[in-house]
């Protein structure tokens, strides 16, 4: 089928890279595939266009393998509110320190939001920026290097904690489960998250790091809970998806 669009012809984008002046290729196939999208979702709009009520904030890294709605095979809009930055931070610096991000906050603040859902993933490249720096010191640009040293101060205790015997790999990824506890902890300790807000820690794993399939996501952490004997004791309806690389 051939579309009055010349953006949209049999579903995808074939063509040259742009020169300077003219649209990307890469914009030009995403536009074709929104265009897809808009036909299909174009109703699915109709009791969301005054307010939002989202269940759940999820906390993602930015990297682009952490598909942030399809990891839950999850197309509802309206249902869940995503941030995404690179090493999956709560943590906001402000003239007085540090505090909840307000993109995070937000929805547990306004919108009624009742889960918050930290989302670390295996092979980090944040965290293993991170774990660079506070063993050997990295040159970053100063926006990369700004968000380093949200992560690092959180990192510090758990790199000394490490085994002395675990490899680069197996130490980031240990790291990343440290990580997720850290981000909640901040979370629990805000006077700003209202109490009854249940957080949630999960790692996303698509390395064959832990037991499952690629693009499965591990329980790590329930309200500050790290021991897997009594998270699996706790919610037994969902044991064989708790599974931690390390309890320190």
């Amino acid at each position: 089928m051939t579309s009055d669009r010349p953006y949209e012809r049999d579903n995808h984008y074939v063509g040259r890279r742009s020169t300077r002046g003219r649209m990307h290729d890469i914009v030009v196939e995403l536009l074709a595939g929104n265009a897809d999208h808009a036909r299909a979702f174009e109703t699915r709009f109709d009791d969301l266009q005054e307010a939002q009520h989202p269940g759940v904030v999820t906390v993602c890294c930015s990297d682009s393998r952490v598909l942030q709605d399809r990891m839950w095979n999850h197309d509802d809009p309206g249902a869940v509110f995503t941030c995404g930055n690179i090493g999956n931070r709560v943590v906001q610096s402000i003239a007085t320190g540090e505090v909840v991000s307000g993109d995070v906050l937000y929805p547990l603040a306004y919108l009624d939001t009742s889960v918050a859902l930290v989302v670390g993933h295996t092979g980090c490249g944040a965290i293993t920026a991170a774990y660079d720096d506070l063993t050997d010191g990295v040159d970053a640009p100063p926006g990369v290097e700004h968000c380093l040293g949200l992560l690092t101060p959180h990192l510090e205790a758990g790199i000394e904690t490490l085994p002395d015997d675990v490899d680069r790999p197996d130490a980031v990824n240990r790291l990343v489960e440290y990580n997720v506890d850290r981000q909640i902890d901040f979370l629990r300790e805000s006077d700003d998250v209202p109490s009854d807000v249940d957080i949630v820690g999960c790692v996303y794993d698509f390395q064959d790091v832990y037991e499952g399939r690629r693009g499965e996501v591990h329980v790590v952490n329930v309200d500050g809970e790290r021991r897997v004997e009594t998270l699996r004791g706790d919610n037994p309806e969902i044991a064989d998806r708790i599974h931690r690389l390390w309890e320190y």
